[in-house]
């Protein structure tokens, strides 16, 4: 997910993307981006090569620099006490310092430059078009909306990301809390520049924000209650694992208690309340076509999460297609398993035999978890005879916490700390556990987890010999794209052994593609949200409830669900041409290293890159 420049900090911190001020490195961080030494910024780079390598360094260090949560992101704890400026005028610097790279991008002499410094050279200026381009409809992303924002981004932030190992650590944790409530204002304050525009979430969503928002501050110590609340359990469970004395661990304890009372509480009521007004302005409808210049904004969405030149009609057909080619694949599982009946009565008995699913218990959510961690560990093995390069960071898997799980989406990957401190975590989402069939358990533990987006992400992080703005470019198609084939990649490994396993990869893959037909139903072809969720009933054998969430995640995001499919078929057009072009020379290693070596490229640039790679083979 990436939004428009308003929220160009914030998303790039919560999906690793851009950055803030004031040094004070953190000791025990070994491998981040460390200040520059004034002696040699100083010296004038003599080759146009050195001039390259300096402009990436200074503008990636300048992105940082103004994202004190990305930099935690990244393990850097340069401003390790605040949250990321999200004001109109801090969009409005970005914007102008943006504009200024393009044009001084546009001065390299490429031919003074190798083939891999002009690749870097086309994905920075590509990025920031792309960027400049989001810009006219700063107004128009959702500020607020049930799925992912600030009301849930500020206790899972401070959970899983803000790490604790020291007392200055701890003292900046307290800063953050107090920090909370200036931040809400300027969330506030773009949601009354939302209202001027005629931009609200539709009015069902608003419900659903309230009540995590509600969440956020129930508990000790906004409660009364033998429970503490998320946030200061979770502070308290750091300091515990300090060598504090009594005196030092009862004064940040108050002062922790004193910031939730006086900035987090006053924050998140202010919060609600604006949400409760808002609520009542917002017009009928769910799709984005009842916004202001809906339809341009929704082409920009494609154009931003496909990275192609598709248009919505284009990307509703390709749906269709692609949901018919799954539904044939499907009849072949249920010929295999012996079913006797139809399509529609295969999916509704995969839907509702308590064979595919554990109990909704904490014996039933422990079995999951220990069984998903196996398919890891079983795939672990085989990706040396796949793959050349080979991530260092490790990997977990961990339950969505409580107070976000109802609105959380089923699954989903947070990178790994630059640093190595903390792993890459595959979140499973056990809410519900008839929303977790068994029989889908391998394909989503090979797209969240090993080879998916752990092997894509912790691999771009670690590359040498690329700028680091190239490691955390944001083109969705790609990253989500190499997710979804890496399910497929799965079977071609010799794994799915059990039929209905296979078909729950295949269950997947056709949520994908109904999803290029919902997103551009709901915002294109003004699709209700009822609409949408019969639509995803109808053709998937995923749960109702599974449709629910789904739609009202993709109303809440236009376009980034068409990502997926777009970018997987793109990933398995461009295999085939290798393997019909190379035959028996094709070599698996060496085509899944071209797709990663370079960092997350647009779909155009990464054909490029495997046709050059396909005649360097031949």
């Amino acid at each position: 997910m990436k939004n428009p420049l308003l929220l160009s900090a914030v998303a790039s911190a919560l999906l690793l993307s851009a950055c803030s001020p004031a040094p004070q490195q953190n000791t025990q961080n070994t491998a981040s981006v460390e200040a520059p030494n004034a002696a040699s910024s100083a010296e004038t780079p003599q080759t146009e090569s050195e001039k390259l390598a300096a402009f990436f360094e200074r503008t990636f260090e300048e992105d940082l620099r103004e994202s004190p949560m990305r930099q935690s992101y990244l393990g850097l704890k340069w401003d390790y006490d605040k949250w990321d400026d999200i004001s109109t005028a801090a969009v409005d610097e970005r914007v102008a310092r943006q504009k200024a790279r393009l044009k001084e991008a546009e001065q390299f002499d490429t031919s003074k430059l190798s083939e891999k410094e002009q690749l870097s050279l086309r994905i920075f200026q590509t990025a920031v078009a792309r960027e400049l381009a989001n810009d006219e409809f700063r107004l128009h992303t959702y500020i607020m909306h049930q799925f992912r924002a600030f009301h849930t981004m500020v206790p899972s932030f401070l959970i899983n990301i803000h790490r604790v190992n020291e007392l200055s650590d701890a003292e900046a944790y307290v800063k953050r809390l107090e920090g909370v409530d200036d931040m809400f204002d300027q969330v506030i304050q773009q949601l009354k520049l939302r209202e001027e525009l005629g931009v609200y979430p539709p009015k069902w969503a608003y419900d659903q924000m309230i009540q995590a928002s509600n969440n956020v501050i129930s508990g000790n110590p906004f409660t009364e209650s033998v429970e503490d609340s998320t946030i200061y359990a979770d502070f308290k469970a750091k300091l515990d694992e300090l060598a504090l004395s009594n005196a030092e661990k009862s004064g940040l304890l108050k002062r922790a208690q004193t910031a939730l009372l006086e900035s987090v509480q006053p924050a998140y009521e202010k919060l609600i309340a604006e949400l409760q007004h808002q609520q009542t302005l917002s017009p009928e409808g769910d799709g984005v076509w009842r916004l202001p210049d809906g339809e341009k904004w929704y082409e920009n969405r494609l154009a931003w999460f496909t990275t192609t030149s598709l248009d919505a009609e284009q990307v509703h057909q390709l749906g269709l297609d692609n949901v018919e080619r799954i539904h044939t694949a499907m009849r072949g599982i249920m010929e295999q398993v012996n079913f006797d009946g139809t399509l529609q009565e295969f999916f509704e008995f995969m839907r509702s035999d308590d064979q595919f699913y554990y109990e909704n218990t904490d014996a039933g959510r422990d079995r999951y978890m220990q069984e998903a961690k196996a398919h890891i560990d079983n795939m672990r093995e085989k990706i040396p005879e796949y793959f050349g390069l080979i991530p260092e960071a490790d990997m977990i898997i961990k339950r969505v916490e409580p107070f976000r799980e109802k609105s959380a989406g089923k699954a989903f990957y947070q990178s790994p700390s630059k640093d190595g401190t903390r792993p890459g975590i595959y979140y499973a989402n056990l809410y519900d556990m008839r929303d977790m069939p068994i029989y889908q358990m391998e394909a989503l533990a090979y797209h969240e987890g090993i080879p998916g987006h752990h092997m894509q992400r912790a691999i771009a992080q670690e590359l040498d010999g690329i700028p680091e703005f190239q490691k955390y470019a944001s083109f969705t198609a790609y990253t989500e794209g190499w997710g979804l084939y890496t399910e497929e990649l799965g079977k071609d490994m010799g794994f799915y052994k059990d039929p209905y396993s296979d078909f729950g990869r295949l269950a997947m893959e056709l949520w994908r593609a109904c999803r290029l037909v919902v997103d551009t139903g709901i915002h294109a072809k003004q699709w209700s949200r009822e609409k949408a969720i019969d639509y995803l009933i109808e053709n998937p054998p995923n749960p109702q409830n599974d449709a629910v969430k789904a739609i009202e995640r993709y109303i809440a995001m236009p376009g980034q669900a068409t990502a997926y499919m777009i970018g997987k078929l793109k990933i398995m057009e461009l295999r085939e041409r290798a393997q019909t072009t190379l035959g028996d020379a094709f070599d698996w290693r060496g085509f899944h290293d071209e797709i990663l070596k370079d960092g997350p490229v647009p779909l155009s640039i990464l054909e490029e890159k495997v046709d050059a790679w396909i005649e360097t083979q031949r």
